[in-house]
């Protein structure tokens, strides 16, 4: 293995990215949820849609944000 326990080619992930990655996961579930108590019931087709649509938004936002910085390691 060699440095890290990192295979060649193998990205280099760090905590920040994991952390991110969570909340990209995570966030849109808490505000379909946070509507729900606050605002009303939503139907099944509308939770589905914004929490697909609130991932991909949230996924791009992270591949910008730390594409930099996870890059191969040769």
């Amino acid at each position: 293995m060699g440095r890290g326990g990192r295979k060649p080619g193998e990205p280099i992930y760090l905590r920040r990215h994991l952390l991110a990655l969570i909340l990209a996961v995570i966030l849109p579930l808490v505000i379909v949820q946070l509507y729900k108590i606050y605002v009303g019931p939503l139907t099944f087709d509308v939770q589905l849609g914004l929490g697909l649509v609130l991932s991909v938004i949230l996924g791009l936002a992270l591949h910008l944000t730390y594409r930099s910085s996870a890059k191969n390691q040769p």
